[in-house]
């Protein structure tokens, strides 16, 4: 039995040495490393005394000896030998096992924060850095992407959210929508709907009556959240942009600094003087089906576009709209 313990030990002392690597790995451990390498060696000295016995042919319980020969060393030199603990010092809360094979004060994460508060700060905002840091990197590949499927869409987080707003008035072939030659920002020269950009703590349907308002005088209501739209262009710029449908209005219409509104038949909309996207989802919207756009862009030229239409049992937006 012996002979079959000393042949299999030196795995376990490999497995100690094994733990000790990954706590070079693991800050503020010095404490702990040096104590799995005691625990190393006091397994080895067993081992010794275990080749002693065999190659002496002494009796095997004389290896109870040795056994308690290194407990007791063990237990003398213990603040050393284990420093390890299961639950935090300070709360008692369970420890990962990072926290449990490393960090030598045996506080948790929260405990940690609370006895170094400079310390966690500092390295909450190394973090952050990090975390923007491979955003950037993120989304500076996404603009190499050429074709929609080259993004992963779930993880893709527009840098710019905006909304966009078409109000329909009038019923059958005398249906009209309200549009505008845009003057100014991304898309000028271009006709398109009145819209812009969210403010903070704004939702998208407050920034769309918002940016109504500013861009042709009206005051709208009864809106209807359509769909989404996601945009990265080759340049870097991702953006979100939620379509909205409104469908009642007070005000008298006029020219801003931004946009001249007009209004356009519904069956003649101008989509040759409109972005690409358009004339892929627009007719589908004005249909009453609900929509989530991906598009590739290229300056204003598309480069790869899908379209996902949602069923029409679902009552659900592509988007929460905020």
């Amino acid at each position: 039995m012996l002979q079959t313990i000393a042949d299999q030990y030196l795995w376990v002392i490999a497995a100690i040495l094994m733990v000790n690597l990954y706590q070079r790995r693991i800050a503020d451990s010095e404490k702990k490393r040096f104590s799995t390498l005691y625990i190393a060696s006091l397994a080895l000295l067993f081992n010794v005394f275990l080749i002693v016995i065999i190659t002496k042919n002494l009796p095997q319980w004389t290896a109870l000896i040795g056994l308690a020969i290194v407990v007791t060393l063990g237990v003398i030199f213990r603040k050393r030998v284990w420093p390890f603990r299961l639950h935090c010092v300070s709360c008692g809360a369970k420890l990962d096992t990072n926290h449990v094979i490393g960090h030598d004060d045996n506080l948790c994460p929260d405990c940690w924060a609370k006895a170094h508060p400079q310390e966690a700060a500092k390295q909450a905002e190394e973090e952050a850095q990090r975390q923007a840091a491979t955003q950037i990197v993120e989304q500076s590949s996404y603009s190499e992407a050429d074709h929609v499927e080259d993004i992963d869409w779930d993880l893709w987080e527009p840098a710019e959210t905006c909304v966009i707003t078409y109000l329909f008035a009038g019923e059958g072939t005398d249906r009209q929508v309200l549009l505008i030659d845009k003057k100014t920002g991304l898309g000028d020269g271009l006709v398109n709907a009145p819209g812009g950009h969210l403010e903070i703590a704004e939702t998208a349907e407050e920034a769309a009556v918002r940016e109504f308002r500013e861009e042709t005088g009206l005051e709208i209501s009864d809106l209807s959240h359509r769909g989404v739209l996601n945009f990265q262009f080759k340049d870097g710029l991702s953006m979100r942009g939620h379509v909205f449908f409104a469908y009642s209005y007070r005000g008298e219409m006029v020219e801003t600094d931004e946009a001249r509104p007009f209004w356009c038949p519904v069956s003649d909309l101008p989509y040759d003087k409109m972005w690409e996207d358009d004339r892929l989802w627009l007719p589908s919207a004005i249909e009453g089906k609900r929509f989530e756009g991906f598009y590739i862009f290229d300056d204003r030229t598309m480069k790869s576009e899908r379209l996902d239409i949602l069923p029409k049992e679902s009552d659900e937006d592509p988007e929460d709209g905020e």
